[in-house]
C-alpha cells in the first residue's frame, strides 16, 4: 500500500473537512463509498497525481471529517462538494465516485453540470434496487446498539482480525472483507455510527436502494460517462453495469474480471489505464443552458430497463 498523502483540513459551514490534494493538471474529484474515507484511493492516487490534480475528501460523517447532526442526503453531499471545490479555487472537475460516492457523483453532475467535465462511476449505487443485506441492516432498529457491542475493544479486535484473515484466504467472495474490517473499526465512534445510519436511511430501506438516477439518465447525453465494475462484486451486483449500458448507450462501460467491489484496489494499474484512456479520448463537457433546457423538456420516453448482461468485459493486462 502506498504511503498516505498529507491530509489537509478546511472548515466550511462550521464543520471541519479532511481531504488530500496532490499532483497537478486537470482536476479529479475522487469520492469514496459508505463508511470509507480518502484512503480507499491510495492504491491509485499517486499514479493519477502524475497527470492530474487529485482531490480526495473524507465526506462529512466519514474518516477525519466532522460527524455532526447534519444533512446526509446525496443532494447535501453534492452541495458540500461544490462548496469544497469553490474554497479550493477549482472550477471544473472530472468527478469519480465509488459505491455511495457514485451516487453523490451522479447528483453532483446533475446539480452542477456547469462544473462537471466528465462522470466516472465505480460500482455505483443508484442504478437498481439490489444491495448487500448488510447495508440494508443498517436501517433496522437496534443497529446502533448492536454495533456498539460489536465494537467494544476486545470484540472489535477479534471481529476485524477475523475479517482480515478471511480476506487473505484468496476466496473471491471474501476479497473485500479487509475494507469491511476498516469500516467496522471506524464504528467504534458512536458519531460515525449515527452518521452512517443517517446516510443509509436516506438511500436504502429494507427492500433495497430507494433513489435512482435512471429516470434522469437521458441527461448524460450532454456529458461523457464511464462505468467501471468488478465481476466479483458482492455488495452491488455487476448486472447493474448492464443497466448503465442500456440507459446510457454512449457511455463507456468496463467490467474488470477478478475484481470485487473495489476494482481500484484489486487492479489499480488497470483502473488507472481505464480512467486515463477515458479522459484522453473524451473531451470535457461544455455546459450550455439551451441544450440542458432542451434535454429537460424532452425527458425520457422509454421505460426504465431491467438489468441485462454487462456491456463488455475488460481483460486484465
Amino acid at each position: 500500500m502506498p504511503k498516505p498523502i498529507e491530509v489537509q483540513y478546511l472548515t466550511i459551514h462550521g464543520h471541519r473537512r479532511a481531504l488530500v490534494k496532490t499532483g497537478s493538471g486537470p482536476a479529479l474529484l475522487l469520492l469514496h463509498g459508505l463508511g470509507c474515507d480518502h484512503t480507499t484511493w491510495l492504491p491509485v492516487a499517486a499514479t493519477l497525481a502524475r497527470r492530474y490534480t487529485v482531490i480526495a475528501p473524507d465526506l462529512l460523517g466519514h474518516g477525519r471529517s466532522a460527524k455532526p447532526r447534519a444533512d446526509y442526503s446525496v443532494g447535501g453531499y453534492a452541495n458540500g462538494m461544490r462548496d469544497l471545490l469553490t474554497v479550493l479555487g477549482v472550477d471544473k472537475v472530472t468527478v469519480v465516485g465509488h459505491s455511495f460516492g457514485g451516487g453523490v457523483a451522479m447528483q453532483f453532475a446533475y446539480q452542477f453540470p456547469e462544473r462537471t467535465e466528465r462522470l466516472v462511476l465505480v460500482a455505483p449505487g443508484g442504478l437498481g434496487p439490489d444491495v448487500a443485506p448488510a447495508i440494508r441492516a443498517i436501517t433496522l432498529p437496534g443497529f446502533h446498539q448492536a454495533m456498539g457491542l460489536l465494537t467494544l475493544p476486545g470484540v472489535r479486535h477479534l471481529t476485524t482480525a477475523g475479517l482480515r484473515a478471511l480476506a487473505a484466504t484468496g476466496v473471491s467472495r471474501a476479497r473485500d472483507l479487509d475494507e469491511v474490517a476498516e469500516i467496522v473499526d471506524s464504528f467504534k465512534d458512536p458519531r460515525a455510527r449515527r452518521a452512517i445510519r443517517h446516510v443509509v436511511s436516506a438511500v436504502v430501506d429494507w427492500r433495497g436502494q430507494i433513489i435512482t438516477m435512471v429516470d434522469r439518465a437521458y441527461l448524460t447525453e450532454a456529458m461523457p460517462m464511464c462505468v467501471i465494475w468488478g465481476t466479483e462484486d458482492a455488495v452491488i451486483p455487476v448486472e447493474h453495469a448492464g443497466i448503465a449500458a442500456e440507459f446510457a448507450p454512449a457511455a463507456t462501460v468496463e467490467v474488470i474480471v477478478n475484481a470485487g467491489h473495489f476494482p481500484h484496489k484489486d487492479h489499480p494499474q488497470r483502473f488507472v489505464r481505464i480512467l486515463d484512456d477515458f479522459i484522453r479520448t473524451n473531451p470535457p463537457a461544455t455546459y450550455h443552458r439551451g441544450r440542458w433546457r432542451t434535454l429537460l423538456k424532452s425527458g425520457r420516453k422509454e421505460p426504465v430497463p431491467e438489468p441485462v448482461a454487462p456491456a463488455r468485459q475488460a481483460e486484465i493486462a
